[in-house]
């Protein structure tokens, strides 16, 4: 059983979450906090296995809950659920140790995902953000000339449509998004991306995106 601690200011916002929550046979809410304080009191008390941090709440905000209870060496795992889709938000709200990062606007299922990834060790990033922290990565590392690489090995048994939707996932495109523009429905991307990740051996979205920088599907902005 996951248990949760959910922080966020707004009462409806933790009564959709709690409720969603609840409705899973491996997820329990253990408290609920209105702001940062509150918050790391309550991972004192109730050492939930994930924190659901917004970033504004009065008073202490989420990122400095956030560092603060990284800080006291907790095994509470953070992730940030927020409004707004910010790329200063996400990169302090990593950097202060938050486990995983995603928008409000995400569907259940991805947040539930989310939840079990963290809880189990994994990271999670919005798919929208995940190009732009890439990016902003990858202009800190070295670059120096090169012949042209061959074909890697790990793209070898890929079909076109395949290669396609890993290049587009590697853009940063969600679920829905790669559904409307190639014309697709949704669960057939979602079977796509499932093959991806099975022949590459990619663990999740995040390695798979890695993975097209890697083999240079994607360039970096």
């Amino acid at each position: 059983m996951t248990t949760v601690l959910i922080a966020d200011d707004q009462p409806m916002q933790r009564f959709g979450f709690r409720m969603l929550l609840e409705s899973q046979d491996d997820m329990t809410v253990v408290g609920e906090a209105s702001n940062g304080t509150e918050a790391i009191r309550l991972v004192d008390r109730h050492h939930p296995d994930v924190v659901l941090m917004d970033i504004r709440m009065p008073g202490l905000d989420g990122i400095e809950a956030t560092r603060r209870i990284v800080t006291t060496g907790a095994r509470t795992r953070i992730l940030i659920v927020t409004t707004f889709d910010l790329d200063e938000y996400a990169y302090e709200g990593l950097r202060a140790g938050a486990s995983g990062f995603l928008v409000k606007d995400a569907q259940p299922e991805e947040l539930l995902a989310g939840i079990r990834a963290v809880a189990s060790g994994d990271a999670v990033v919005a798919p929208s953000l995940t190009r732009r922290l890439l990016d902003a990565y990858i202009q800190h590392l070295p670059t120096t000339p090169s012949a042209p690489p061959e074909e890697d090995p790990r793209l070898t048994s890929l079909t076109e449509r395949e290669r396609e939707i890993l290049t587009v996932v590697g853009q940063g495109w969600t679920n829905t998004e790669i559904a409307e523009r190639l014309h697709l429905a949704e669960s057939t991307v979602k079977t796509h991306i499932g093959r991806i990740l099975a022949k590459t051996g990619a663990r999740d979205r995040v390695q798979a995106v890695i993975l097209a920088y890697d083999t240079q599907l994607v360039a970096p902005a």
